[in-house]
């Protein structure tokens, strides 16, 4: 079945390793026959939510800028695939923000089911990305039809380029897009 596919890449870094991976995952989603649109928070303009929960009556956001598009086509997507890198041992400040901002999402009738992490640390142990599938699994949980399908642990990636050097994980993300 071909599906339409919904990559957010949140990294601010062109080449981060979680971007590297998102465009692995894109590969063989495209490959597999799928609808897939690849985007990056790296030239986006996404303000912190104002809690006004406007949006939970309108299921429009009072602030303009791109979560307001992102969100729209988070909504048409069959699947959302979150890349991020790991700060701390949490998502990126980028994602959290965007995901605060998709609130107008819960009201309405959503398309998405299924929901793919891509994750990179500079930690080696795959642990280290258990923040930020709590922190996501916290959103998802708002979602009754969608749920995480899996996760890509992108770890012991420091530097820009490194996850390249791991080709079971390259392959994973590669292969994980093939199938979603």
């Amino acid at each position: 079945m071909n599906k339409k596919i919904l990559i957010i890449s949140t990294t601010l870094r062109h080449i981060g390793n979680s971007a590297i991976l998102a465009q692995e995952f894109e590969k063989g989603a495209k490959e597999a026959g799928n609808q897939v649109e690849y985007l990056s928070l790296e030239d986006k303009k996404v303000a912190f939510c104002k809690g006004c929960l406007a949006c939970q009556k309108t299921q429009q956001c009072v602030i303009h800028d791109d979560a307001v598009v992102i969100t729209d086509k988070a909504k048409h997507a069959d699947v959302i695939v979150f890349a991020t890198p790991v700060y701390y041992y949490e998502m990126s400040g980028q994602m959290k923000t965007l995901l605060d901002r998709m609130n107008p999402l819960f009201p309405s009738d959503y398309a998405f089911r299924d929901i793919y992490l891509i994750g990179t640390a500079a930690d080696s142990d795959k642990n280290a990305l258990n923040g930020t599938i709590n922190g996501l699994n916290g959103w998802i949980s708002c979602f009754g039809k969608a749920k995480l399908r899996d996760v890509v642990y992108g770890v012991g990636a420091t530097d820009c380029g490194d996850i390249e050097k791991n080709s079971l994980t390259m392959k994973e993300a590669y292969e994980m897009g093939k199938n979603a």
